[in-house]
């Protein structure tokens, strides 16, 4: 006891080893320093503080006096080099007593030599005891276990022991275990679990689409029996009402008959009704003096005719599903909630609305009016835009685009703008819907007469894209209705959203395709025409007030052209201004428009006004039409130059924009006032201002290169204020609130995660062959605590998840665009995704580790790689979402192949620079590598000082 060390000693010792001193030789101290040297600062040597003197073990302070009866440091302690105690060995280490080996002159098994000139100096216990990278020799070898610290046993077959351990570990029952083994062998459960999960993987990628279709069949069974329960409904009612009809014409017949039967009684027996008060015929009174069988059927029909006059509507008795005064009236209580009853309610508002429509065959539209709004009692605003001298001019190179364009669409008209290519006619839609960037816009906008921005009533205008951006994921109908909920009024009920969504769909002449999936590159769905229809239908059902459509008909047949324009039609007798860009329309079709907006090129007016006054203002002006030649499109190649003016005319295609402001009387540019000043427009308009041209010549590379520099950071400005600038609200709409929306998100989301269950399971799989071949390959040592596998296990886990994660954001980017303008919520838009993901952060560790753990067996539990592999995958798909947002798909597939790659290589650099050091601390991998190792450093530990 005199010659163990106190706890001062101990903190001298450990203070001073960790401080990166020599490991060989502590700094001086009281025992042990240049004066007083004694036997015990001999490494494995100690020297005793007296025999009858005291010590103090828990003393942290004072370091007694050491220089007494020195000896070879005892079996179990270590005595370092340069302090003259012992200190005992912790468990899970073996302390013998050195032996000198007499060729090489060093204690085996340790590496202290003895000193020179000493003959009766030998070697003693362990003279230090570090980690295991600095002396392996003192823990307890691999393939032993030692109980104490002076005594070591092999471990028995069945049993395993690694460095370090105290007692031997049992293997299990289908793990492979020989005599001394360091680790047992549980490969037999890795492959066990590789062939579970790939016959369950298996089963989920034949079988995933078989749940959505159970389910969808349902869904299609109820519907079905809800619109064949209207249809026959409405038919039943139809067959009622030509009964009440005949009944009543039947009853006025009878009543007739026994009038004049009556009338030729009394003039037999005048004498015998004479006085008793004649009752009138037709009434009940008369018909009391009746015969029994002509009284019953006398008094049944009168009663009916009362009925019937009383009430017209009345249905008593008329037992089916729905009748008119169902149909007036919406489900209530309980059947609010029942799809069923939904179904039936919107099929049967739709039903009345088909057999009102037949009584106005006449399809003038003009008793269609007071049809819409009898069937819709919720009026949408009206939105007129007027526009004065547009003129818009691009950043940079300064060439006007659109100029001087006036007029007005207004509500309840369908205007179509035309012209030929080059002329402007997106880049005018763009300019109303607010969306053109990188331009400089003069003139004036005015909706409903009042200068405000577009934007504040984006809640109620819908722009329909000339690319059909639709998820080609979902089903028709899903598409149609996630579009409803999010943008339709929060306080609209669930039965109007499924009406408007199913008005929708029978309008655009959808049923046939509702429940298919409309398709994507991959996978093969709807037709290029009825995805065009869909497209349009996205913005149909959030019941705008303005509605305007990029080349909605490119693709379409004449038959689905005129059905999509029908439908338009009906929404513009709702009050709906739609404006819509036109391409080649036959004749029937371009009838049916209410207003045309020719644009000529250079974007310059050349009519704007009645479809029914275009030819006659052609006409007055020289440009007469053909015979069997369409009218349109004589006009757009009259405009393009290709078609010469008729004989006796000496009319210039170029003039037509000056004779359209010369007859309207608008204000007139001063290079228009003449002709030749017209065709300088023109061709300034068409091919830039030779001006900006001549002027640019000049310019140094260094002078374009900086001009280049602020015409793109203009281009970015405009793009950022575009899309993030909020405005005033003046719409009067309130959609659904973020949590709402966010549900929704989580709804669609969930669908087509379910549909692309089959990618889900290909990332499984290679997560699972990613485990075996690393767990194989990169075997575990006590020395370096796995970090070799778990170098790899970062790399590929950071490869595998972020690939994967970069197809959340990057094939989406066009319908967040479309639905951001909108006005759907971002952040709910965001926080869905990453909800959505959750589940692939959680299973993706799971099923790596349950390869690479049962291949590998690193010392650390299964727990605690599983939390820092989810961790990992966490952060990954972190940066895998900032580069799917805001770079292109290939350049953020390049990026997340590169950093995971390059980080790792930063993480492990050894003597870094101070650069590279304060690099390391900002790398996640060095974080997850650390994670890694210390946790089977402190399962290590925790072995050693259980």
């Amino acid at each position: 006891m005199q010659r163990i060390c106190t706890a001062a000693e101990v903190r001298f010792y450990f203070s001073s080893f960790l401080d990166g001193g020599n490991k060989n030789f502590l700094k001086p101290n009281k025992n042990c320093n240049l004066s007083a040297y004694v036997s015990g600062c001999e490494p494995g040597w100690a020297c005793s503080v007296g025999k009858n003197k005291k010590v103090d073990l828990k003393n942290s302070k004072d370091v007694p006096f050491r220089s007494l009866a020195c000896q070879p440091c005892c079996e179990g302690f270590f005595c370092p080099h340069g302090i003259t105690c012992m200190i005992p060995c912790p468990l899970g280490s073996y302390c013998p007593l050195a032996t000198l080996n007499k060729t090489s002159g060093v204690c085996d098994p340790y590496h202290y030599q003895l000193p020179q000139g000493q003959a009766n100096h030998t070697c003693g216990g362990a003279d230090m005891w570090a980690d295991i990278m600095s002396r392996r020799e003192v823990f307890c070898s691999a393939g032993s276990y030692c109980p104490t610290t002076i005594k070591k046993v092999p471990c028995s077959r069945g049993h395993y022991c690694r460095t370090g351990s105290t007692t031997q570990t049992n293997c299990f029952h289908l793990a492979t275990c020989e005599e001394k083994t360091e680790n047992q062998n549980i490969t037999a459960y890795g492959i066990l679990i590789f062939v579970g999960l790939v016959l369950l993987m298996l089963i989920v990628y034949n079988c995933s689409d078989q749940v959505m279709s159970t389910r969808e069949k349902k869904r299609e069974q109820s519907r079905e029996a809800a619109a064949r329960s209207a249809k026959e409904t409405v038919q039943a009612r139809e067959h009622w009402k030509s009964a009440k009809d005949v009944a009543k014409k039947g009853a006025i017949g009878l009543q007739s008959s026994l009038s004049r039967t009556f009338s030729k009684k009394k003039s037999m027996k005048s004498q015998e009704f004479k006085g008793t008060g004649q009752a009138k015929p037709g009434t009940d009174a008369a018909l009391a003096s009746m015969p029994a069988s002509h009284q019953a059927k006398g008094s049944d029909l009168t009663k009916m005719i009362h009925e019937i006059d009383e009430d017209p509507n009345n249905h008593d008795g008329f037992h089916v599903e729905i009748g008119d005064k169902h149909m007036k009236k919406a489900p209530k209580g309980k059947d609010l909630h029942t799809r069923s009853s939904i179904f039936r309610y919107a099929y049967g508002q739709i039903e009345k609305e088909k057999a009102l429509q037949e009584q106005n065959m006449n399809l003038s539209f003009s008793g269609l009016i007071s049809l819409a709004s009898d069937n819709d009692d919720r009026k949408r605003p009206t939105i007129e835009v007027d526009f004065k001298d547009l003129t818009l001019t691009l950043k940079g190179t300064n060439r006007q685009i659109m100029r001087c364009v006036t007029g007005k669409i207004m509500p309840g008209r369908v205007s179509a703008v035309m012209g030929p290519s080059g002329a402007g006619k997106t880049t005018f839609l763009s300019a109303l819907a607010g969306k053109a960037t990188g331009c400089t816009r003069t003139g004036q906008i005015l909706i409903n007469g009042k200068p405000d921005s577009i934007h504040s009533y984006k809640k109620i205008i819908g722009f329909v894209p000339q690319d059909d951006i639709v998820h080609g994921n979902l089903t028709v109908e899903e598409n149609l209705w996630f579009s409803a909920r999010c943008r339709l009024p929060a306080d609209l009920p669930k039965m109007e959203k499924v009406l408007v969504v199913e008005r929708v769909i029978e309008s655009l002449g959808l049923q046939s395709v509702r429940d298919s999936m409309v398709g994507t590159v991959e996978l093969r769905g709807i037709s290029g025409g009825q995805r065009k229809r869909v497209n349009v239908g996205l913005e149909m059902v959030m019941e705008p007030s303005l509605l305007i459509l990029d080349e909605p008909t490119s693709g379409l047949d004449s038959s689905s052209s005129q059905l999509l324009l029908r439908a338009l039609r009906r929404e513009a007798m709702e009050g709906v201004n739609i404006c819509m860009v036109l391409h080649q329309p036959s004749y029937t079709l371009f009838q049916m428009f209410d207003d045309l907006i020719l644009l000529a090129k250079g974007g310059l007016t050349a009519y704007h006004g009645s479809v029914k006054k275009v030819e006659e203002y052609f006409a007055g002006i020289g440009v007469v039409v053909p015979e069997r030649i369409n009218p349109p499109d004589h006009f757009i190649d009259f405009l393009e130059g290709v078609v010469k003016p008729s004989a006796g005319s000496n009319i210039h295609f170029k003039e037509l924009p000056l004779r359209w402001m010369l007859h309207n009387g608008y204000s007139v540019p001063p290079d228009m006032l003449n002709t030749a000043g017209a065709q300088a427009a023109g061709e300034d308009s068409a091919h830039g201002s030779s001006l900006s041209a001549a002027t640019t010549e000049g310019h140094s590379f260094v002078g374009d290169l900086v001009k280049d520099l602020k015409v793109q950071m203009e281009l970015k400005k405009d793009y950022i204020l575009h899309n993030f600038l909020r405005s005033t609200d003046l719409s009067n709409r309130t959609t659904p609130s973020v949590f709402e929306q966010y549900r929704y998100f989580i709804g669609r989301l969930g669908k087509q995660r379910m549909r692309e269950v089959r990618t889900q399971a290909v990332d499984f799989l290679i997560l699972l062959l990613a485990g075996i071949c690393l767990g194989t390959l990169a075997k575990v040592s006590d020395e370096t605590f796995g970090a070799t596998g778990y170098t790899y296990t970062v790399i590929a886990v950071s490869l595998l998840s972020g690939i994967s994660a970069l197809r959340s954001f990057s094939l989406d980017k066009l319908h967040y665009w479309r639905e951001s303008a909108a006005g759907i919520s971002s952040l709910a838009y965001f926080m869905a995704k990453d909800a959505v993901d959750l589940p692939n952060t959680i299973l993706k560790p799971l099923v790596y580790l349950s390869m690479f753990y049962f291949f590998n067996n690193p010392r650390s539990s299964f727990f605690d790689n599983y939390i820092v592999c989810v961790c990992l995958v966490y952060c990954v798909n972190g940066i895998a979402y900032a580069f799917a947002i805001y770079l292109q798909p290939g350049t953020a597939q390049l990026c997340s192949v590169l950093v995971p790659v390059v980080l790792t290589l930063i993480a492990n650099q050894t003597d870094p620079g101070d650069f590279l050091k304060r690099l390391q601390d900002i790398c996640y991998t060095k974080w997850a590598l650390e994670a890694f190792v210390v946790a089977n450093v402190e399962k290590f530990v925790a072995v050693i000082y259980v």
